[in-house]
């Protein structure tokens, strides 16, 4: 059997027991029985755990942001065509690999080396976002001082919300409701975040109202 055959299997393998177990639980053993593989041969290929760990890690970076860019690769559309266009491809991508998600979510929390690859990942991510929204704010004749304050900060939220939201729908599979298709999370979403983009882009900003003063004073 071809080597890169050889290790997507014990990769496949790896992400479910890393997803399931976390980092520190999951059995090499396990892993070379889940895969079909000798455990020597896995550290032959992968040289250790955390070696092998890192490669669930950059796998699964690589394949979401590979989803996310074509699902925004299409150039003149509309930003809320794009927008949208990206966040269904990312929901999608996140449903059908759910261990996946766990695993950049045990990532996040283990610690270096493996946080500082989700980390990079959030930037790319974040900056295909940020380019989105600050193109529809350009259209709408924003000023450059808005797109420049306002957009880094509602992407990096935006993408947030994103991770957010994924972890809930694939947290729900197996409940007694169905969970929700990617369209479904990805208009959750739009919904939560346009309605005031449009507004910030037509100059309708939010600001916190003065309290009155208390009685006497």
């Amino acid at each position: 059997m071809p080597r890169e055959v050889r290790e997507r299997q014990m990769l496949d393998a790896a992400v479910a027991a890393f997803a399931r177990q976390g980092y520190q639980a999951a059995s090499m053993d396990d892993i070379a029985e889940a895969a079909g593989v000798s455990k020597p041969l896995v550290y032959l290929y992968l040289k250790s755990k955390e070696d092998l760990f890192m490669a669930c890690v950059r796998r699964e970076v690589g394949a979401l942001v590979a989803a996310v860019r074509q699902g925004t690769r299409e150039r003149g559309l509309p930003a809320d065509q794009q927008l949208w266009n990206g966040l269904t491809a990312f929901f999608t991508h996140t449903a059908a690999r759910p261990d996946g998600v766990a695993v950049l979510y045990r990532a996040r929390t283990q610690g270096e080396p493996f946080a500082r690859e989700v980390a990079a990942m959030r930037v790319e991510v974040v900056t295909i976002v940020t380019t989105l929204l600050g193109q529809a704010a350009q259209d709408a004749g924003c000023d450059g001082e808005l797109a420049e304050r306002e957009v880094s900060g509602l992407a990096h939220a935006l993408v947030g919300a994103a991770e957010s939201l994924a972890e809930w729908a694939n947290s729900r599979t197996g409940e007694h409701i169905e969970a929700p298709s990617a369209k479904e999370t990805a208009a959750t979403l739009m919904n939560f975040c346009w309605a005031g983009l449009e507004n910030l882009m037509k100059g309708a900003r939010w600001v916190p109202s003065v309290a009155p003063a208390p009685h006497g004073r």
